[in-house]
């Protein structure tokens, strides 16, 4: 039998940290230098401590990963969209851990009916454009960032990161030829953008807190002396660079957490001056869009500005003249009832999309139908019977497709593409994501459940098992949640999950306040200085299944990654009575550490969102009271599992690591507290399917264990 390695104890180095008069020792600092062997050591120490206590799900875990594979059309292709030209689509090949980008040509200018899916099956005309496996060879870690194709489709623009930091080195493609151009540039932000003369492409690149900052324009074929287009000096905002769905118009985005500005140029006048088309002001976000109706051009702006006395927190939509976009009038009202997240030209439609009862939903103005400018009366919503679902505009790329693309999944049903005649309302399904074996959606259930905070504050929590499973008898449970920056945890379909489902788990999200369920103020009382009903929502949550008879604390697992891990982080101080285990990927739990240093990735633009601890007392006291790493104590701890990444630019490997060293260190109980670092990987974990489907095994098979479904 295998010696058990014994548990890593990192050594202790006194490190002083002084801020309001505060005066704060942080044993564990040490292990921020990656390039430090002995740091290197400890954490492969403390792999192979957590490889010996998970030694016995390894059989498990290849159960699991067999179930993945065997649900998955290997072999498959994706539902080929129209742009210019030619219809593009991936395929996946089985046994190979990346994408190929293909195309064929379109038939005739009014062919919208895409080809016959043929899985393994070359189509007539087919073309790679770009082999990622190719591409991925030789490297431990692979993940393609940009991935596009001129507008007359003679030209493709592609970046790759091979280390997992996130920066990409874009190069270029002559379609025609199959030639690469020597244009390389190294270190940019991920995404690319061209000219509609084809001759530009316009690119963004970081700073040395990994922040997109500026924008280049690069002429192909020129060599690397680009010319810098934009630059955002400001530390809170993120640069971003589009183009309008009309392709008439590039579109460069600044934003911080709370206020934008957008700057447009024509996209025939690719040297030309970007110009903003409404003034930046503090507290306001906005974007915009490209409309035409009637044959007149307009911006529709959908914003949060304040009216008449009324912040708009839940947004509304103006319309305004390209020549004149100061001039904005009213086109959608604000509502305390519904979100609204954004509104997408076409030819012939304007497609709204918002959040209500905690849903994403979609609304439908039939422009050809409609004199002048439409009214909010004039969106048709969609309508669905599932109580649980998400929806969403699909690739829909062409300003003048005839019928729409829907995107519809929910927790029981695999995701489904239709197309939507808008006319007739008649809707055609285009592909169904394929889950092979015997699966039927009539064999679980899912179902919607309010918890009530303790300051009587309704949550909503969405709840997927097999049919038959019900309160009662004390369940195994999972029960997982994000809780920050506005995102929306919405039902959808998973195949990996089925194998805890069918095992017995009961699966629940909570849309807990921080995100964005149930709009703008959800958000606003789950940040800054009201950042804990985050996690008391996540306690409350938990309090409400054990109440019901869903589960017990034998039986309960928590999961969040991310910021979701800084929620796991708080919970496990405030409650580690209620769970029987908690995975905490790639977590945010040194927070208030890393939110007092406006040198490290990410931290300055992020003070919107929890604060500035650096210049303002009172927040610095207010996160210390809940920072995990900060809150640790001689607690009985449940079995925690940490997962991080060596190469992670958005939250960095050393904060799982110190969280780790004092969690071990403190626990008054005897339940395992494990570190998993993957060491050539960045905040997206391992790339490549298989590896992936073997690292969502791992996790499945750990949250087995600990809910108990492998000896109920």
């Amino acid at each position: 039998m295998a010696t058990v390695p014994s548990k890593p104890v990192a050594k202790k180095v006194p490190a002083e940290r002084i801020h309001h008069g505060d005066t704060v020792i942080d044993d564990y600092e040490w292990l921020r230098d990656k390039d430090d062997a002995e740091v290197i050591a400890y954490l492969e120490a403390q792999n192979a401590y957590t490889a010996a206590h998970t030694d016995q799900l390894a059989d498990l875990r290849t159960q699991i990963f067999g179930e993945i594979k065997s649900r998955v059309q290997e072999t498959d292709m994706s539902l080929p969209y129209r742009l210019g030209k030619y219809w593009y689509f991936v395929r996946t090949e089985e046994g190979k851990q990346y994408t190929v980008s293909c195309r064929c040509p379109v038939a005739s200018d009014d062919d919208w009916t895409p080809p016959q899916i043929s899985p393994g099956e070359a189509l007539p005309g087919e073309e790679v454009l770009l082999d990622s496996n190719i591409e991925a060879q030789g490297h431990d870690f692979f993940s393609l960032g940009a991935a596009t194709v001129s507008t007359d489709g003679d030209w493709l623009a592609y970046s790759i990161d091979v280390v997992g930091n996130e920066r990409y080195t874009l190069h270029f493609k002559n379609l025609t030829t199959g030639e690469l151009l020597d244009d390389v540039i190294a270190d940019t932000a991920g995404g690319a953008v061209w000219s509609r003369d084809a001759k530009h492409v316009f690119y963004q690149t970081v700073d040395d807190s990994w922040r997109p900052d500026t924008v280049w324009r690069h002429a192909i074929g020129a060599g690397t002396d680009d010319v810098q287009v934009f630059h955002e000096p400001d530390e809170r905002y993120w640069v971003g660079m589009g183009l309008t769905r009309s392709r008439e118009y590039l579109v460069i985005g600044v934003g911080s957490k709370i206020t934008s500005e957008a700057f447009v140029l024509a996209a025939d006048d690719p040297t030309g001056e970007f110009v903003s088309v409404a003034p930046r002001i503090e507290g306001v976000e906005y974007d915009v869009e490209h409309a035409v109706i009637d044959g007149d051009d307009y911006f529709l702006f959908v914003h949060n500005e304040e009216r008449d006395g009324v912040k708009y927190l839940n947004s509304a939509v103006d319309i305004a003249p390209v020549g004149d976009p100061g001039r904005r009038r009213e086109l959608i009202g604000h509502s305390t009832q519904r979100r609204i997240e954004s509104v997408d030209a076409f030819a012939d439609y304007l497609v709204l999309s918002y959040r209500e009862n905690a849903l994403p939903q979609t609304a439908i103005a039939d422009l050809r139908t409609i004199a002048g400018v439409p009214t909010a009366d004039d969106f048709v919503p969609l309508a669905f019977d599932q109580e649980l679902y998400s929806v969403g505009l699909g690739g829909n790329p062409e300003f003048t497709t005839p019928t729409l693309r829907i995107g519809y999944t929910s927790f029981i049903e695999p995701s489904e593409v239709f197309s939507l005649d808008v006319a007739t309302g008649e809707r055609t399904l285009l592909k169904r994501q394929v889950v092979l074996g015997d699966y039927n959606p009539g064999d679980y259930t899912q179902s919607r459940e309010w918890a009530t905070a303790v300051d009587g504050t309704r949550i909503p929590l969405s709840i997927v098992r097999r049919n038959g499973i019900e309160p009662g008898t004390p369940n195994p449970t999972l029960l997982y949640a994000y809780g920050s920056y506005e995102a929306s945890m919405d039902p959808g379909f998973s195949v990996s999950r089925l194998s805890m489902l069918d095992r017995g788990v009961v699966f629940v999200i909570a849309h807990i306040r921080g995100g964005g369920e149930l709009g703008r103020h959800w958000y606003e009382n789950g940040k800054t200085l009201t950042k804990k009903n985050t996690f008391t929502d996540f306690v409350d949550s938990a309090r409400h299944l054990i109440d019901r008879g869903w589960t017990d604390p034998k039986h309960l697992v928590a999961e969040g990654g991310s910021a979701g891990g800084l929620l796991m982080g708080a919970v496990a101080n405030l409650a580690p009575e209620l769970f029987n285990g908690i995975l905490a990927a790639v977590p945010f739990v040194d927070a208030l550490n890393s939110i007092l240093d406006p040198s490290l990735p990410l931290t300055v633009i992020e003070w919107d969102e929890w604060g500035d601890p650096l210049h303002n007392a009172d927040v610095y006291a207010y996160m210390k009271s809940y920072s995990p790493y900060e809150n640790v104590g001689p607690k009985p701890y449940p079995a925690i599992l940490a997962l991080n990444s060596l190469n992670d630019t958005r939250v960095l490997y050393v904060e799982a690591a110190k969280w780790i060293a004092r969690l071990q260190e403190n626990t008054t109980a005897d339940n395992p507290i494990l570190l998993k670092t993957e060491m050539s990987a960045g905040h997206g974990g391992v790339s490549g399917r298989y590896k992936q489907w073997e690292e969502t095994a791992y996790e499945l098979a750990w949250i087995l264990q600990q809910t108990g479904a492998l000896h109920d």
